[in-house]
């Protein structure tokens, strides 16, 4: 079982910029970032999965960029242009095996999540 430490939330201005971190305790197929704002439904924002390919969610594609330090086995999500719709918990996930690694991906497939982090972005 992998385990995932998030950190790097906090409050910006709309426009602003953040980099969340999620160190992991080894090696996964998929790596993600989901997201919950209060009252919602939890959502996938990014996935990068073991080969490099990534996916975003439409509400981040060209704000957003996940990538990751293999050597270090940590995970990022670079986020520019925050917006107020931003707001919510961010999680980082794992799944070990391979499956399918999209923001669509049910997230009841994900084996690890981490604590997750506050962002609040105000306008």
């Amino acid at each position: 079982q992998v385990q995932l430490a998030e950190s790097g939330g906090g409050s910006v201005q709309s426009g602003g910029s953040l980099k969340l971190s999620c160190a992991a305790s080894g090696n996964a197929y998929c790596m993600a970032w989901f997201r919950q704002a209060p009252g919602k439904e939890r959502e996938g924002v990014a996935t990068l999965d073991r080969p490099g390919r990534t996916d975003y969610a439409e509400s981040v594609k060209g704000r957003f960029t996940i990538s990751r330090d293999n050597a270090n086995n940590t995970l990022y999500l670079q986020m520019n242009s925050l917006k107020p719709d931003d707001t919510g918990m961010y999680y980082c996930a794992a799944r070990v095996t391979p499956w399918t690694c999209r923001v669509s991906v049910d997230a009841a497939v994900m084996g690890a999540w981490g604590q997750g982090t506050q962002v609040t972005v105000s306008s």
